[in-house]
């Protein structure tokens, strides 16, 4: 039992008050008296509190959470009190949150129920370790809390980002995705199948209508044309230590795998195929391209373990595997990032040989924070020298960018947090140059 506030603030009045009968004696018997009701009353709500076990609660999350996602948590509190109580309830959260803000006061009905609720938001991939529930119950007296310790110890796997996939569910036909600005897509190509003819509305190109057809029906009509099907897409991850930069909580890393699971669904949804390959110092994962069903989750298991390594990335190797497992001309969406022009310039002939072989997209990160810091103002003759070096290394970007298209190597430079629109988008482009 633990005695409250409202407690100790009622015992502090009476003890001023017995102490102010040393100089008023009637105030010294009062003194006593309210002491002892107190005394009784503290006993009583004691008794009230432990003559039931009246509080039960269960939390229920999702075994699996989704990593850089807001992830729902809910606590079930019932009182089976014939009386309300007041209730102060904690949830003991994995450590790696560090939060101690999951507390919630409420007052519960005799015999009613509540689901209260919270949100997490993992950023590290792993397995994570809830604790007990601890749950303080009090009466109308207020002047002791009994604690309750329900719900068992629980575990939830973070695995890479699968609430994206249900953002890019209703996205991943072509008309959607243009109406919701995902991709501005180019409908006619020279890799483009038939689909069907259809009436003519304003917006539609003017050199897909379909001449025949418009006089047999006396009005416009245009034929209707979709991407190329049963190509190979390969995400190519460098896992090396250029990817342990984090951007809000989490590693760029991280970000790579999101966006690959994001752009594997899209394309499965659009009938490719999709796989995928990891390397670091070696060649690490592969998961050849397939659209079968259970290939999603089969990815999510590939990627759950991935982690970054502090060793420089063997480009030769990762050349070498490819053209040992990938016989078919296929899509390479390579995530990286480059310190600067010579650790590009170090991997440019490997990113060459890819490019013959393949059709490579190259993916390196933006860094946010040195943009701001460009755009803040100067105030003395240190910071301006410090302005003249983070330009440099911002044109070196742009320089990477031009000096890959130069060689035929498309590349995207991209916020971390608008990779995965932004690789979709080069996808869905992609698709008719293949």
């Amino acid at each position: 039992m633990f005695l409250t506030r409202r407690f100790y603030l009622l015992f502090a009045a009476v003890i001023l008050l017995v102490g102010a009968g040393y100089v008023w004696l009637p105030l010294f018997a009062a003194g006593r008296v309210l002491l002892a009701v107190l005394a009784l009353a503290v006993a009583a709500d004691g008794l009230l509190l432990y003559r039931h076990d009246g509080i039960r609660a269960v939390r229920y999350c999702p075994p699996r959470f989704s990593n850089g996602d807001d992830n729902k948590v809910g606590i079930r509190i019932e009182n089976s009190y014939p009386y309300d109580v007041a209730l102060q309830v904690i949830d003991e959260l994995p450590f790696v949150f560090q939060r101690r803000d999951v507390c919630f006061a409420l007052s519960l009905e005799s015999g009613a129920e509540r689901t209260v609720s919270y949100q997490l938001r993992p950023v590290r991939r792993g397995v994570y370790e809830f604790g007990r529930i601890r749950l303080f119950a009090s009466t109308r007296l207020g002047l002791a809390q009994r604690r309750y310790t329900c719900g068992e110890p629980q575990q939830a796997a973070v695995y890479p980002s699968y609430l994206m996939l249900r953002r890019y569910e209703l996205m991943a036909i072509s008309n959607r995705l243009t109406e919701a600005g995902i991709k501005r897509i180019r409908r006619v190509g020279n890799h483009t199948e038939f689909e069907q003819i259809k009436d003519y509305v304003a917006g539609d190109d003017f050199r897909t209508i379909n001449w025949n057809a418009t006089a047999r029906r006396a009005r416009l009509m245009v034929n209707v044309y979709e991407d190329e099907r049963s190509q190979q897409l390969i995400n190519v991850i460098d896992k090396g230590r250029v990817m342990q930069q984090a951007f809000q909580g989490m590693t760029l890393l991280d970000y790579a795998i999101n966006a690959s699971l994001a752009l594997s669904y899209v394309a499965m949804c659009k009938e490719d195929r999709a796989g995928l390959a990891t390397f670091s110092d070696r060649f690490d994962t592969f998961v050849p391209p397939s659209r079968r069903t259970g290939h999603t989750q089969a990815l999510l298991e590939a990627l759950y373990n991935e982690q970054t390594g502090f060793g420089e990335t063997d480009y030769s190797a990762l050349v070498a595997h490819l053209h040992k497992h990938v016989t078919k001309r296929s899509l390479l969406v390579l995530y990286t990032n480059f310190s600067g022009m010579q650790s590009m310039r170090r991997q440019l002939e490997y990113l060459r040989q890819l490019n013959r072989r393949h059709r490579l997209l190259v993916v390196f990160f933006e860094d946010t924070e040195l943009k701001q810091y460009i755009r803040s103002p100067m105030h003395d003759t240190e910071e301006y020298y410090q302005h003249v070096i983070a330009e440099k290394f911002a044109y070196e970007q742009q320089l990477i960018v031009q000096t890959l298209r130069q060689h035929g190597i498309l590349s995207l430079l991209t916020t971390p947090g608008s990779l995965s629109v932004n690789v979709i988008n080069r996808y869905l482009e992609m698709k008719s140059l293949c």
